[in-house]
């Protein structure tokens, strides 16, 4: 979120820095070892989020997009990412009703989902997290509204609390599978 009141490049840039030099990436022997979990980390609206690395396929920039007549508003259109047609969702306004604000860095995660991948859009994303068990935390917070079916568990590391965000029960969910308005 500090990115975004960042307006000078310079300033942007030293604040990508500091949460760089913040991320701890484990060493090659913690990543494979007992009570250590991984995931991609990402934002959407206020909440720090992180999904199985088992469930996202890719992270592409927004592709170009087609619309799609009478799909819900937050089915943004289709894409042809290297070939394959996806369905691209606006994550945050499928959660919270609340369009994304685009930006020229824009990234989508490619969700694995039977039939077929789809891409949702986040508002920001932050790459891999690790996490161990002794940060587990509850989800609070993070868990609410319609959060509440798709993360049922946290991290906490230092100041901030990562909700682990299911990417295969959201693409399981009738009302996401069933885009059309």
């Amino acid at each position: 979120m500090a990115a975004q009141a960042a307006h000078h490049p310079f300033d942007l840039l030293a604040d990508y820095e500091r949460r760089s030099l913040a991320h701890e990436a484990g060493r090659p022997e913690q990543v494979e070892a007992p009570g250590h979990w991984r995931g991609i980390g990402f934002r959407i609206g206020a909440r720090r989020l992180v999904a199985p690395f088992d469930e996202v396929a890719e992270i592409v920039p927004l592709p170009q997009l087609t619309p799609v007549p009478g799909a819900s508003p937050w089915m943004l259109g289709v894409a042809n990412v290297r070939g394959n047609l996806l369905p691209v969702a606006d994550l945050k306004q499928f959660l919270e009703g609340e369009r994304t604000v685009l930006h020229e860095n824009q990234r989508v995660l490619v969700v694995k989902q039977s039939g077929g991948n789809v891409a949702v859009l986040i508002d920001e994303l932050f790459g891999q997290r690790s996490f161990h068990d002794e940060h587990r935390a509850p989800p609070e917070d993070l868990a609410q509204g319609r959060y509440e079916h798709f993360v049922d568990q946290a991290y906490r590391l230092g100041d901030v609390t990562w909700g682990v965000f299911s990417m295969s029960l959201l693409t399981r969910t009738p009302e996401f599978r069933q885009a059309a308005a």
